[in-house]
């Protein structure tokens, strides 16, 4: 760990780059690329073997393309981030997209055979991001003529007028699942090796988790493409983040939400603070505030709040890093280290201490990146181990339908950013 008097981007800035370049780039291409059919390959086992699943979800596949496209646009490589974020988007737009009805269907064959044709705002968002960075990166007017599309599609068949937020599951015509149990696995790790099936959940409920990603996608939508209630939408987002889904108790987030935004708090296991969202949702509304021209400091104090709850019952003081879940006022019960939430951690502390300068935010951001060097990143075969277990042993796989590069290559480019400016 460095002193407090030298600064953060001498210490870390060459480190980022070459984690970036050696163990995520290194790893993904051209690996990825399924010259084949198109679109992304993107099931690893831990070692970085192909795994046989080659079926393509459209999370995965939208985030693949925002991140080459990213790369891209940021000046990395020469060329070739841009050939293989068109190969994703051409697979979005042939694919993935319904040409009849509009959105973004769950889940193809590796052909692009459609086998789960519902539509689920977790996977449109990321529809949208992809489409929103596409379109900064290339220029490619399909791709904002697209975004436009998707963007009025949700508003128009998705938003709830009478309160607030948006409605999650729909059949392929759009009409709304609000009952029985649909298909979608929201949560980010797979520890085993086994491919999971997809969750069967309540779709009535409201998530914290989608809507976060959900104003993800509309800040950079209202960034760089922008519709006339582009930022009417995004502010009433921005006040669900940082108001409807923390718990004041707490100052923590749950995720689960009746579809009048009352918690759903009536079973233990929804009594339960994801650190990773709440540290992340603090960067994400930053962004969305900068967008709306909003100053970060009017949530400073809710910042610092949340920051402090998953200090105080997430964050291992032993091994630093921060834990995957726990209960209300309770230690963590999940003590698997999983690879996004350092990486979302990270930013979070990073950006934390650059809109603060509290050193309490620094120590968080060395200890959590002390971490990730030492023991999430897998230095002989490259990538981030999915998780890492309490005795420091990895668990699960390279690759699969919720990991790629999007968590961990975003990570390290927001950081990278964030050292540049300092």
């Amino acid at each position: 760990m460095s002193s407090q008097s030298d600064s953060l981007a001498d210490v870390y800035l060459s480190d980022m780059k070459r984690i970036l370049n050696e163990t995520v780039l290194d790893f993904w291409y051209p690996r990825c690329i399924d010259e084949e059919y198109g679109g992304y390959m993107l099931g690893y086992d831990q070692q970085g073997d192909f795994n046989g699943k080659d079926h393509k979800m459209i999370v995965s596949q939208a985030r693949m393309v925002w991140f080459s496209a990213r790369l891209h646009r940021e000046g990395y490589g020469d060329g070739q981030y841009r050939d293989a974020a068109e190969v994703g988007f051409e697979f979005l737009h042939e694919n993935l997209w319904d040409t009849e009805r509009g959105g973004f269907y769950w889940k193809t064959d590796r052909d692009g055979t459609v086998n789960k044709p519902n539509k689920h705002m977790y996977g449109q968002s990321f529809g949208l991001y992809a489409l929103s960075e596409f379109y900064d990166a290339t220029g490619d007017s399909r791709a904002r003529d697209l975004a436009i599309e998707l963007f009025q599609l949700i508003d128009q068949e998705a938003r709830d007028h009478n309160c607030g937020g948006y409605i999650e599951y729909f059949n392929p015509d759009w009409t709304p699942i609000t009952e029985g149990r649909t298909y979608l696995e929201n949560i980010e790790p797979d520890w085993s090796e086994k491919e999971s099936e997809d969750s069967v959940l309540d779709p009535s409920l409201k998530l914290m988790n989608t809507h976060l990603h959900i104003l993800e996608a509309f800040t950079s939508f209202h960034n760089n493409i922008g519709a006339k209630n582009s930022g009417s939408r995004l502010q009433e987002l921005l006040h669900i983040l940082t108001c409807t889904v923390v718990r004041h108790n707490l100052t923590a987030c749950s995720d689960k939400y009746n579809s009048d935004w009352t918690p759903k708090v009536d079973d233990e296991e929804f009594q339960i603070v994801s650190y990773g969202h709440d540290l992340e949702s603090i960067w994400l509304t930053m962004e969305a505030a900068k967008a709306l021209g909003i100053s970060i400091s009017t949530f400073t104090d809710l910042y610092s709040e949340l920051f402090d709850y998953s200090l105080e019952y997430g964050y291992d003081d032993q091994h630093g890093g921060f834990y995957f879940y726990g209960p209300f006022n309770k230690p963590a019960t999940n003590q698997i280290k999983a690879w996004w939430v350092q990486a979302e951690c990270m930013t979070s502390a990073l950006k934390m201490y650059t809109h603060t300068m509290d050193e309490k935010y620094r120590d968080v951001f060395e200890s959590v990146f002390s971490f990730i060097n030492s023991h999430q990143i897998d230095w002989n075969n490259g990538e981030w181990f999915s998780g890492i277990s309490n005795d420091l042993a990895p668990v699960g796989r390279k690759g699969a339908e919720y990991k790629a590069a999007y968590h961990n290559g975003r990570a390290l480019l927001e950081c990278i950013a964030e050292l540049e400016a300092m």
